[in-house]
């Protein structure tokens, strides 16, 4: 989840195409709980990706995406009765308890959707935050005229966040290079946490004050600034947006038929 420096036609787009095509997105995948729509709208994020060079990148999430559709699909099978039972996970053949907790057509149709419809949005943020520098982003939202508090918490996550993680893997490797050992299994995982969280929040909380002290001195409250570079939007852009409003048109007249 940081700028990838790189020369794309995604990365040529104006920050507000950007901005707006993730706004498309994140509506039309709220809009609809169709699987099949869902599926069409992650495809065509993924398209756009894998035409702009960044398909890779995009695919790195599909971990992430995995494990939240199977704690989903697990959440939905305990929770949602709704539908033609296709199974059971406890099966009928064991005593006492057998076909307890029933899988449902209605569980795994509303897991799915909401695994896809996660997986739209969170192509979409990516390509935004991956195709855009930190800067241009923080001169758009001076532009549309978003309070300086919410710009400069949207730059620190996009920044310090994956700076963390990274920190937190490098204090993980000294301290396996130095024979750490707090044993297998979840309690010795648990306890290997200790020795990364503790490092990892007091750099971070030294990084605080040393940020803070750099907004002050450098007036980012004044109101008063000058962007190293003004953009503005060109053919592609307004090609992109058109593309987006018939896309726009073409999914709401699906979902109206």
């Amino acid at each position: 989840m940081q700028y990838v420096i790189r020369e794309s036609a995604f990365h040529r787009l104006h920050p507000l195409t950007k901005l707006i095509f993730v706004v498309v997105v994140v509506a039309l995948a709220v809009l609809t709980s169709d699987i099949v729509m869902l599926a069409l709208l992650a495809g065509a994020v993924m398209a756009v990706a894998i035409a702009s060079g960044l398909g890779r990148d995009l695919l790195r999430q599909v971990p992430l995406l995995l494990s939240l559709a199977v704690s989903l699909l697990a959440l939905t099978i305990l929770t949602i009765r709704s539908g033609e039972i296709v199974g059971y996970l406890v099966p009928q053949s064991v005593p006492v308890i057998g076909g307890a907790f029933p899988v449902t057509v209605g569980a795994i149709d509303l897991a799915l959707a909401m695994s896809l419809r996660f997986a739209a949005m969170l192509f979409a943020f990516q390509l935004l935050v991956i195709s855009t520098q930190p800067r241009d982003l923080v001169h758009l939202m001076d532009r549309l005229r978003v309070p300086v508090d919410y710009t400069l918490m949207l730059l620190i996550a996009l920044r310090f966040i994956p700076s963390l993680q990274l920190e937190g893997k490098r204090i993980h490797e000294a301290q396996l290079a130095r024979a750490y050992n707090p044993g297998s299994g979840i309690s010795g995982k648990v306890r290997g946490l200790f020795p990364i969280i503790i490092p990892l929040v007091s750099n971070s909380l030294g990084k605080a004050t040393v940020l803070g002290l750099t907004i002050d001195l450098r007036g980012y409250r004044s109101g008063t600034r000058t962007p190293m570079r003004d953009l503005a939007p060109g053919r592609a852009d307004v090609a992109g947006v058109c593309c987006m409003g018939v896309l726009v048109a073409g999914y709401l007249a699906v979902l109206l038929v």
